[in-house]
């Protein structure tokens, strides 16, 4: 994007002509216009203005919310880590600031994952004393450290970890991306797509959702030797972005559709209120950044 501005009518230039206007003092966006800066939508918002200076604001805000554990904070009055370090390495990998900051904040993703895969529980699962709808012995990320792991925050935390793995490797590592992803694929719904965290509850099967269901598939790229298994998710997220009324999920599985190489539909209609928002679409427009959520070629 660095050099091109679209024109401001057009479906990417106003959602990027609405985040310019609507960045904080401080380098940062909240969920809504005018309020306190937050990680969530500042990084989006940064991913999809890379390149201009408002995108250097932003990340020097989000550099300092960086905690000596090396997680990120997910706002500036919060002290405590989030899966939001996920989209912090993904920006600084985008910035290709390979340095310490960006090396302390992959260490703590790999190190990091829900209470239910804890040595207590794995081993209650094995002696059978408690049912498990899924797997517990598949590590994957929760939102904060002492919860238990769900889709999205594994899905981002795939993402970031691929993508470093193209220059941060190890035995740990590559463990874990293997490890994520088999956790994925074990908590498919039976529809094909996924839900927030477990295929079913209570012995009754959940159905997927759509932005869950986007994000995996994003999480699952270059995995070509899933490509006959996720046939059922593609048919499923084709259908799912004419239906959903929900403009997020509708982002989110254009961003899939376009790095698994598919055509989706151009989206339409006027920017979101919610910056977060803004900003996820901006990244799925055909001119827009959605290429920073690209993980294929990288050798986990």
């Amino acid at each position: 994007m660095a050099g091109l501005i679209p024109d401001s009518k057009s479906y990417l230039g106003a959602r990027l002509a609405l985040l310019r206007k609507t960045q904080n003092s401080d380098g940062g966006w909240g969920y809504f216009a005018g309020k306190s800066s937050w990680l969530e939508p500042t990084a989006y918002a940064a991913l999809a203005l890379a390149g201009e200076p408002a995108a250097d604001r932003a990340w020097k805000l989000l550099s300092s919310w960086q905690l000596p554990d090396g997680s990120w904070k997910p706002a500036a009055e919060v002290q405590v880590s989030s899966w939001g370090t996920s989209l912090c390495a993904t920006i600084a990998i985008v910035r290709n600031e390979w340095g310490h900051p960006l090396q302390n904040g992959v260490k703590w993703l790999v190190g990091s994952s829900g209470v239910e895969s804890s040595w207590m529980n794995v081993a209650a699962a094995r002696l059978r004393l408690v049912k498990q709808e899924r797997d517990v012995g598949l590590k994957c990320w929760p939102w904060k450290p002492g919860n238990s792991g769900w889709v999205e925050p594994t899905v981002h935390a795939l993402v970031a970890l691929k993508q470093a793995s193209a220059k941060l490797s190890s035995s740990e590592l590559r463990s874990r991306v293997h490890m994520g992803e088999a956790q994925l694929m074990d908590v498919r719904s039976r529809d094909g797509g996924w839900n927030y965290g477990s295929p079913a509850a209570l012995g009754v099967n959940l159905p997927s959702y759509p932005e869950t269901t986007a994000l995996a598939l994003v999480a699952l790229q270059g995995r070509h030797d899933l490509r006959s298994d996720l046939g059922k998710a593609f048919d499923l997220a084709r259908r799912q972005v004419g239906e959903t009324p929900s403009p997020m999920a509708r982002a989110w599985l254009t961003i899939a559709m376009r790095l698994h190489g598919l055509k989706p539909e151009e989206l339409t209609g006027d920017p979101q209120t919610d910056l977060m928002i803004t900003g996820v679409e901006a990244l799925a427009a055909p001119e827009g950044n959605y290429h920073v959520m690209r993980t294929a070629g990288a050798t986990a």
